[in-house]
């Protein structure tokens, strides 16, 4: 199949809650500014919140269109092969019969595939690199103004000016024109797509992985993003205002966002993991890593996910990550055919050792 469109993504995810039993279609609440309903499917034979979850998420960035396929392609052949009692077979990586039942039995995996509809129509009809969504509430008057990075979002760290140092190269403006079209919105939570992100998170309280797809790097990330990990000082955390100002700056003594050694464990091995899958396909390395070893960032879906239960009383744990697929954002379709083999071989891995 080509790239599909975003009446193509929401046919596929309703037509697989249609044909299998062990897929629950999940309307998100709000629709997108222009009006556009997104839905994700829940994917277990278990009740709701009988199993921990996996969220997957993708299509949060316009351009990078092979987000949607890669978890369009997943369901579908975790559905497939868990109703005709069969394995999965990508290339190099193969998963047996009693290892598909297992992560359905023991998992509820939710794939929300396209985030960012009225932003994937806009990118695949007029702007190819387009990267936001299509808000228009601060244009200003110029078209570049449009939208807001939905990655850029979320409710963490989001006053960047006073969180990071002065020179840290975090990639986030306040400007709705930037360039690299990385405007954070005028408020955490402004718009309608990351906040069905965070009402699923809430409406599935079991979730203790997230994964959000993107392009291109070939990295499988792991929290944090703002700065350098750090397991011996608790106090050196993003909710301490005595480092303001001190943030962002690779391998210096102001600051290391702490993260308990355990879970720092747990996210290195589930990474590894999916690279190990990914990699089994047909070679292609995923580098694990954190996400500051990429580039400084803030108001990021995993960074937001993980960070939910230290800002939040009641929350539960969620051990967040970040893929980074391929090498182009709109590779040509064969390609793109095989990077789907890749990222869904390495996310049943990854999904294989969170059940285990």
């Amino acid at each position: 199949m080509p790239y599909l469109n975003v009446t193509e993504v929401e046919s596929a995810v309703t037509s697989l809650a249609a044909v299998y039993p062990a897929a629950e279609l999940t309307e998100l609440p709000e629709p997108s500014v222009e009006g556009r309903t997104a839905h994700a499917l829940r994917i277990g034979t278990g009740g709701r919140d009988v199993n921990d979850a996996i969220v997957l998420i993708g299509g949060v960035h316009a351009r990078e269109w092979g987000s949607c396929e890669i978890l369009v392609g997943l369901a579908a052949d975790l559905l497939e092969a868990h109703r005709d009692g069969t394995g999965l077979t990508y290339g190099g990586t193969a998963f047996t019969p009693a290892q598909v039942r297992g992560i359905l039995e023991g998992l509820d995996v939710v794939v929300f595939p396209l985030v960012n509809p009225d932003g994937r129509h806009y990118s695949q009809t007029v702007d190819p690199l387009w990267r936001k969504n299509r808000n228009p509430a601060l244009p200003g008057g110029d078209p570049a103004g449009v939208g807001v990075d939905i990655n850029r979002n979320y409710d963490f760290l989001f006053d960047f000016g006073t969180a990071f140092h002065p020179a840290a190269p975090v990639r986030v403006s306040t400007d709705p024109a930037d360039p690299q079209q990385v405007y954070q919105g005028p408020s955490p939570f402004s718009e309608p797509e990351t906040r069905n992100v965070r009402w699923l998170l809430d409406r599935f309280p079991r979730t203790r992985w997230f994964v959000d797809l993107h392009s291109y790097s070939e990295d499988m990330l792991f929290v944090w993003g703002d700065d350098d990990n750090q397991s011996l000082d608790p106090s050196r955390n993003f909710q301490n205002p005595d480092f303001d100002h001190k943030r962002g700056l690779a391998d210096d003594l102001l600051y290391g966002e702490f993260v308990p050694k355990a879970d720092a464990d747990d996210s290195v091995v589930l990474a590894e993991q999916f690279s190990r899958g990914a990699k089994g396909v047909r070679g292609k390395d995923y580098t694990p890593m954190p996400g500051f070893d990429l580039y400084p960032t803030c108001g990021t879906s995993d960074d937001y996910a993980y960070a939910r239960h230290l800002m939040e009383s009641g929350k539960g744990k969620v051990l967040a990550f970040t893929v980074e697929w391929g090498k182009s954002f709109h590779p040509p379709w064969p390609e793109m055919e095989r990077i789907i083999l890749d990222v869904d071989a390495g996310l049943l891995q990854f999904c294989l050792t969170a059940v285990t």
